[in-house]
């Protein structure tokens, strides 16, 4: 019997998007832009950097609003049952400085994600990605480890995970990504998603 790894993008998916949610908090429209928008990571980040340092934001702000952000209603209760079945590792394009204020919310899953470079006076000089192409390189790196995997998004940036594991799901996505991918299943609610995963454990 094959081990198996679920793989779960983390905004969009269990939480709400931090972007999304740091925009209405600043009122600065532009950075709604998450990867649902645009498929080049490096470039979306770069855009946000430099609205955060036009508008003389940091890591203080973004983490206040963190902060006020709670698990998508069901989110704790369909990953806490996931995990009585199999491992489940969250692979996101976030940062630990923005992640592991929301694991805490949901008893701790494990998070795998990237780092912000911080200057000592809070403001962000940059970002350190764990590995190139990480949500891919990471499931390759489990299979070659003796895993099967199993991974559901919602973005652009998690196809590359969604293809390379055994079964992929897409998870309240865009009408274009599901026109675009129709390959994949997708799903809306989170029993939709445990049963789908359940039928390939």
């Amino acid at each position: 019997m094959a081990l198996e790894v679920v793989c779960l993008d983390m905004e969009g998916v269990i939480v709400p998007e931090i972007w999304i949610a740091f925009s209405e908090a600043t009122g600065i429209p532009e950075l709604r832009r998450t990867t649902r928008d645009e498929p080049d990571y490096d470039k979306l980040m770069q855009f946000r950097l430099n609205i955060l340092n036009e508008n003389h934001l940091g890591l203080k702000e973004i983490q206040e609003t963190i902060s006020t952000i709670d698990p998508m209603p069901g989110a704790r209760e369909f990953l806490d049952e996931l995990r009585t079945m199999t491992q489940v590792i969250i692979l996101s394009d976030t940062f630990t400085q923005f992640g592991m204020p929301l694991m805490k919310k949901l008893n701790y899953p494990t998070l795998f994600c990237n780092t912000l470079e911080v200057a000592e006076d809070g403001s962000i000089s940059g970002y350190r990605m764990r590995v190139k192409d990480s949500k891919r390189s990471t499931v390759k790196a489990l299979q070659e480890a003796g895993f099967e995997t199993i991974a559901a998004g919602d973005s652009f940036n998690d196809l590359g995970m969604i293809e390379e594991s055994k079964a992929g799901f897409l998870f309240r996505t865009t009408e274009q990504l599901k026109k675009d991918y129709p390959q994949y299943p997708a799903f809306e609610e989170y029993d939709e998603l445990l049963t789908a995963i359940k039928n390939v454990l």
